[in-house]
C-alpha cells in the first residue's frame, strides 16, 4: 500500500520541524553551558580582593581592572539569559506546531487506507 502525496508532504514537514527543535534545544543547551561559565567567572571575581584581574583574550592574558571586568560578565550574563529565553519560547512554538501536525497526520490516515 501506497501513502498518499498529502500525507508524505506532511511527514515530511513533521521531519523538518522535528529537525528545526533538534537545532534549538542544541543551541539553548550551548548557550546554558556559556551562560554558567560566566556565572561561575563572576562568582571566583567576586571572591577576589585584587583591584585588577586578568582576563584571557584571544589567547592572551590581559590586565584588566575588576570592576570592568564585572560589568563585562554582568552584561554577558544579561544577554545570555536573554537568549536561553528566546530559545525557549521557540522551543514552545515548534512543540505546538509538531503536536498540531502530529493530530492532523492521524486524522488523515484512517480517511487514507
Amino acid at each position: 500500500m501506497e501513502i498518499p502525496q498529502q500525507i508524505q508532504a506532511q511527514l515530511m514537514q513533521l521531519q523538518q520541524l522535528q529537525q528545526q527543535l533538534q537545532m534549538i534545544m542544541l543551541q539553548k543547551q550551548n548557550v546554558e553551558s556559556e551562560l554558567n561559565e560566566c556565572k561561575k567567572a563572576l562568582e571566583e571575581l567576586e571572591k577576589s580582593t585584587s583591584e585588577e584581574v586578568y582576563k584571557l583574550v584571544g589567547g592572551l592574558f590581559i590586565k584588566r581592572k575588576k570592576d570592568d571586568v564585572k560589568k563585562e560578565l554582568e552584561e554577558k550574563i544579561e544577554t545570555l539569559e536573554l537568549r536561553v529565553k528566546t530559545l525557549e519560547k521557540q522551543s514552545e512554538k515548534l512543540q505546538t506546531r509538531l503536536k498540531e501536525l502530529q493530530e492532523k497526520i492521524q486524522k488523515m490516515i484512517p480517511t487514507a487506507v
